[in-house]
């Protein structure tokens, strides 16, 4: 089988390609390296720098390669970025999946696995998150991946594509080799900012509001470890190259683990006090997000092995304390 993944060389992208390799698959990266890394791309996978806003790049991949199915992770993802340029997230986000869903049409490539996002649901009505809830984002970012998701059932509709979307929760953790992991520039997911207290690159580390309706008052995140993310990808694909039909999983471990919680976890992960300053709330934060995933175990036969909190943070910092500047020598 082989699999075209954009944005294989970021961060999830990575892994997933990763584990596909290890799988025995044929994979083929394209990537811009926006915000990607060079270093993280596989080396038995084929790679192809460029755009997917740039219909001729995606022909000429599709051209030269047989694929049989693609993986999206072509994207921007800051949440923030988001609110204060949305046309930089509806340029790339929207209308790059636009362009490659005309590459795919003309191709005749009819299967793809979608990363989604929790962002798409907005302030939740209920915990846990199931996928038949309103989706209501209240960022741009999340607002940019409903309206791919949306373009894919319609694209779906007219051409017959088949497509999964998966929506995912916290994505953390580092890769068992250590040889990839987490490395944003700007870096805004909690647990890599909590390491970089043990990695002397911070003080301390903000904890933003402790006055929610939780058990300690700080708000609550499903961490799912990375590795688990990229084998929901692998059996996604499976799903759809057995024929099925079109579908939206959630993917979390379905259990919340307060900033408290999770700082108190890297403490003892790595022998450091890891100072903590609260600090006023953060406008749009949701007291707690939490996945149902009985969805994705029941249909994909997805099985999370990587739950634990400790071996998460425990796989962060292996990665962490080897690359403190990501993949900068």
């Amino acid at each position: 089988m082989s699999i075209l993944v954009l944005g294989g060389a970021g961060y999830i992208g990575s892994h997933t390609v990763y584990e596909l390799i290890d799988a025995g698959e044929d994979v083929v990266i394209a990537d811009n390296l926006e915000t990607g890394h060079i270093e993280a791309v596989h080396p038995k996978a084929r790679f192809y720098k460029g755009d997917i806003r740039d219909r001729a790049f995606v022909d000429c991949v599709f051209d030269n390669e047989k694929i049989d199915a693609v993986i999206h992770f072509a994207a921007n993802s800051l949440v923030g970025e988001s609110m204060v340029d949305p046309l930089k997230y509806y340029d790339n986000n929207v209308n790059g999946t636009k362009v490659l869903l005309q590459s795919m049409v003309a191709h005749g490539i009819d299967k793809i696995v979608f990363s989604s996002t929790a962002a798409t649901y907005g302030e939740p009505e209920k915990i846990p998150i199931e996928e038949t809830d309103k989706t209501e984002p209240t960022n741009t970012y999340g607002e940019t991946k409903l309206s791919m998701e949306k373009m894919f059932k319609w694209t779906a509709k007219a051409h017959g594509l088949r497509f999964v979307s998966l929506r995912y929760f916290n994505a953390c953790g580092a890769h068992k080799s250590g040889e990839i992991g987490e490395a944003h520039s700007p870096e805004t997911h909690l647990i890599p900012l909590i390491l970089q207290v043990p990695n002397n690159q911070r003080e301390f580390i903000s904890v933003f509001g402790d006055d929610y309706d939780t058990k300690d008052g700080t708000c609550i995140r499903d961490y799912i470890h990375v590795t688990d993310l990229a084998q929901a990808h692998i059996l996604a694909v499976k799903y759809l190259m057995a024929g099925n039909e079109s579908n939206i999983f959630n993917l979390g471990n379905g259990v919340g683990f307060t900033v408290q919680e999770v700082i108190e976890t890297a403490r003892k992960v790595t022998g450091h006090p890891i100072p903590a300053k609260i600090e006023g709330r953060r406008a749009g934060d949701p007291a707690q997000l939490v996945a149902s995933s009985v969805k994705a175990r029941t249909i994909l036969g997805w099985n999370p092995e990587h739950a634990d909190l400790e071996e998460i943070i425990a796989s962060a910092w292996k990665w962490h304390k080897a690359h403190p500047h990501g993949y900068a020598k």
